[in-house]
């Protein structure tokens, strides 16, 4: 606590020159004493003691005057360089240099010299065999702007060359589980074991026009943009895509562009030379693109990509080429680009985070995957799917009766295929020892009140009763030879059924068969 004793002792000397009058701006003085105690006070409260901390480093700290002269020298210097604070306390660092006995070098007179940060290399002689370390030099000034003292923060290489290791090993780690997270995932070709494509489930007129596009577009080198909510299959279109393509036996990379810092996407995408940053493979490193030159490359969420990163991916479309990080030569590629996201592109471009160009560029061929909710109708065939998958994989019997599926259709499932996805293995694993689950499990699930008959409880009243006319309408329409069938039914004329058909977004060819 010496600062602490510090302060008070030049508190009580301003107080002494107060009172005697001296100084005729007695407000201005008051104020600035108001000044110490606040300081003092937030001192007292941090309770930081600075001397215990560099104490407490595991860098050696030497410590000298404006003339090079040691003041200070703390624990971990002795325990680094076996050289005793008495040693050098008190003696200029010219002297001790000269004599070569302790070390050599260093960076503390280049620092008194220069009056700048310097970076230099230190022997130190009195270690059997004398060993190399690194050491940071800071000039440290006074109010005046005039030198005051010299700080140096050393470490011997040898630790510098495990901490590189350590890097090394760090890196290998991060990879691997950044490949477990599936921010990166490639595989060589359809038929390995690895690759894994849910077909598109479901037999509705939006799916179909779905598929239709795929089959068009996948033996093309066309460009695709898979737009559609999350949880709405848009991997699984990509997939296909892929399977259905002439690069079906070439290399399928798959990039997760928000799971990635946008710090590192860069070289990751482009790769990097040797040298190129701070911690640089030193033979430098391969990039994504080039790993899929002749073959696909999906960017998935894309619409999270930083600006600066859109230029040069922009520009890596348009010219077929790429430069490393770090690099000056342009590598040709062949890639076929496929590009999905979750994103309102159309809004970002208004907000001005997402490029025009780009987007022009990326929307080659558009596929726009409808949430579940826009399609009830294919969702007998999702969960028959999905049960008899998760009945095989966990080995239970397991049904869902027709009020459940009734139950289900009346649900808006805002996280789409995905959310139904996780609700069947769910309730698959729930029925341990019965082939079903009750209704109140399920309704637990979605959210749904036991006493709504099935509408949302967190729904608006105004979205509980479209629900419910939706899922009337088509139910009609399933039992009905035609639009006027369907209206009869209900009461309204075929010109209402089709105003409501439109409005729903009601796959009716589907509907009526």
């Amino acid at each position: 606590m010496d600062q602490v004793l510090a302060i008070q002792k030049v508190k009580e000397k301003i107080r002494k020159t107060l009172d005697s009058g001296e100084y005729q701006d007695g407000k201005k003085m008051a104020d600035f004493l108001q000044e110490i105690d606040h300081d003092l006070e937030v001192f007292l409260a941090q309770g930081i003691d600075f001397k215990i901390v560099v104490d407490a480093l595991d860098d050696s700290i030497f410590i000298t005057d404006k003339e090079g002269t040691c003041l200070y020298v703390n624990p971990a210097h002795q325990r680094n360089t076996e050289i005793l604070p008495e040693e050098v306390l008190g003696r200029k660092v010219s002297d001790i240099t000269a004599e070569g006995k302790l070390f050599t070098g260093g960076a503390t007179m280049d620092v008194i010299e220069s009056k700048k940060k310097i970076f230099r290399l230190s022997t130190v002689n009195k270690t059997n065999p004398p060993s190399v370390g690194y050491a940071v030099g800071v000039p440290i000034f006074d109010q005046y702007g005039a030198l005051h003292q010299v700080v140096v923060s050393s470490r011997p290489i040898l630790t510098l060359q495990a901490l590189q290791e350590d890097f090394g090993k760090f890196l290998q780690e991060a990879n691997a589980l950044n490949k477990s997270k599936d921010n990166v995932r490639i595989l060589e070709n359809a038929t390995t074991p690895d690759f894994k494509s849910n077909k598109l489930v479901g037999s509705s007129y939006s799916l179909q026009k779905v598929w239709n596009t795929i089959k068009m577009a996948a033996p093309t080198d066309a460009t695709v943009l898979i737009t559609g909510e999350s949880g709405v299959g848009k991997e699984v279109v990509a997939d296909e895509i892929y399977r259905l393509s002439a690069r079906s036996h070439k290399t399928f990379i798959k990039v997760n562009c928000a799971s990635i810092p946008a710090n590192l996407l860069e070289s990751e995408l482009f790769g990097y030379e040797k040298g190129a940053f701070s911690g640089a493979n030193t033979s430098g490193k391969q990039g994504l693109f080039e790993m899929a030159d002749g073959g696909t490359l999906l960017l998935d969420e894309i619409g999270d990509m930083s600006m600066d990163l859109q230029v040069k991916l922009l520009r890596a479309i348009q010219t077929k080429e790429i430069t490393r990080v770090g690099g000056t030569k342009p590598i040709h590629l062949d890639i076929r680009f496929i590009a999905a996201t979750n994103s309102d592109l159309k809004k970002k471009i208004a907000d001005g985070t997402f490029r025009q160009d780009l987007y022009y560029r990326l929307n080659v061929i558009p596929i726009c995957i409808p949430p579940l909710r826009e399609r009830l109708n294919d969702l007998d065939e999702l969960c028959a799917h999905f049960v008899d998958e998760y009945t095989k994989k966990h080995n239970r019997d397991f049904v869902l009766t027709q009020d459940q599926l009734a139950i289900m259709k009346q649900y808006t499932w805002p996280g789409n295929i995905r959310e139904l996805e996780n609700v069947i293995e769910y309730l698959t694993i729930c029925a341990s020892g019965t082939k079903e689950v009750a209704d109140e499990m399920l309704k637990g699930l979605l959210d749904i009140s036991q006493g709504d008959e099935g509408a949302v409880a967190s729904g608006t009243l105004s979205q509980s009763l479209e629900n419910y006319e939706k899922a009337l309408i088509e139910s009609v329409l399933r039992d009905s030879t035609s639009l006027r069938d369907a209206g009869a039914k209900l009461g309204v004329n075929a010109s209402t059924i089709s105003r409501k058909i439109k409005q729903y977004g009601i796959d009716y060819p589907a509907a009526v068969k």
